[in-house]
């Protein structure tokens, strides 16, 4: 089966420059022979248009440069479609990409994604909100939410908004 890939792309995620990123993406996907197109992620989370562009253009795989939050929003509302999933781990924690054991570099993240057949993961829902592999509540809760608000990233701004909230 021929592979053709949608990148979905979180300009934001951990530290690192999305444009860098994105010529990563390019030029190891252009090398490989696999049809390709990037897009950027969607923090609204409607992916509607995103789902008929999958089903019409054919696309076989969703592979998503993100962290913990930007891959639980695709995978959420993706979900119902017959697409396989990859990762780029791009955020501050990675925890689902550590623990399928996806490398962190992402150039051997990709090919990884040229290589691999998926693998099932277990998603589920708190409160009609979807998640892959974490969902916190209370103080983790609160720390996550600030995190997100803030215009950096990075272990030093996580570190920050722990000691913020904490008391």
């Amino acid at each position: 089966m021929h592979k053709k890939i949608l990148y979905i792309i979180n300009p934001i995620a951990g530290t690192g420059s999305s444009n860098q990123l994105k010529k990563i993406i390019e030029r190891t996907t252009h090398a490989a022979g696999i049809p390709f197109e990037c897009i950027t992620s969607n923090p609204s989370a409607n992916y509607t248009a995103v789902k008929t562009k999958i089903k019409e253009e054919g696309f076989t795989d969703v592979v998503i440069a993100g962290g913990d939050g930007t891959v639980s929003q695709v995978v959420g509302a993706l979900r119902d479609t017959a697409i396989q999933f990859g990762i780029i781990p791009v955020g501050s924690g990675n925890g689902l990409a550590r623990a399928a054991k996806i490398p962190m570099d992402p150039q051997k993240a990709l090919q990884l994604t040229f290589k691999e057949t998926g693998k099932p993961t277990d998603g589920f829902s708190v409160n009609g909100q979807f998640a892959c592999m974490l969902s916190g509540l209370g103080f983790d809760a609160t720390v996550a939410h600030s995190f997100a608000r803030q215009s950096t990233r990075g272990l030093f701004t996580y570190a920050k908004e722990v000691i913020n909230n904490f008391g």
